[in-house]
């Protein structure tokens, strides 16, 4: 039996802007044996695709090298919940390690976090960046 295929989804328009803007996002994945693993963290929008650093040695690399799936939350709280406002995206993670597309991904996670490229100069902890392209892209709240 031939297994369906997630194709790779735009992520545009106000939910592209909204991922681009905020600070902080949450990123979930899952071990080989299903465990969830939740964890906030720092991203980049760059092509339609979000960008990560990781160290190598961490839980979200160890799932994502068993289970590429993930899913990546960025939102905002209010004790208005009318003006609740996120973007869910579900997608395949790729783990990039060296060459030309690590550099450029990290170059734009550091431009758009200074003091994380001051961190990093201190304590090099991103060995490793994820890529995640979306399959599925869920928004509410940015009408």
């Amino acid at each position: 039996m031939a297994r369906k295929r997630n194709r790779a989804k735009k992520l545009s328009g106000k939910a592209a802007d909204f991922v681009a803007r905020e600070r902080v996002c949450r990123v979930a994945t899952a071990s080989a044996e299903g465990q969830p693993h939740l964890v906030p963290v720092c991203h980049v929008l760059a092509g339609g695709k979000l960008y990560i650093g990781s160290g190598d040695e961490g839980a979200k690399v160890r799932n994502l090298k068993a289970n590429p799936k993930i899913t990546v939350t960025v939102d905002l709280y209010s004790d208005h919940w009318g003006s609740l406002k996120g973007v869910m995206i579900q997608g395949r993670a790729k783990l990039i390690e060296r060459g030309p597309a690590f550099h450029r991904a990290k170059r734009k996670l550091y431009a758009k976090y200074p003091q994380y490229a001051k961190e990093a100069a201190l304590s090099p902890s991103d060995s490793v960046m994820i890529e995640v392209t979306p399959t599925h892209v869920y928004a509410w709240g940015l009408e």
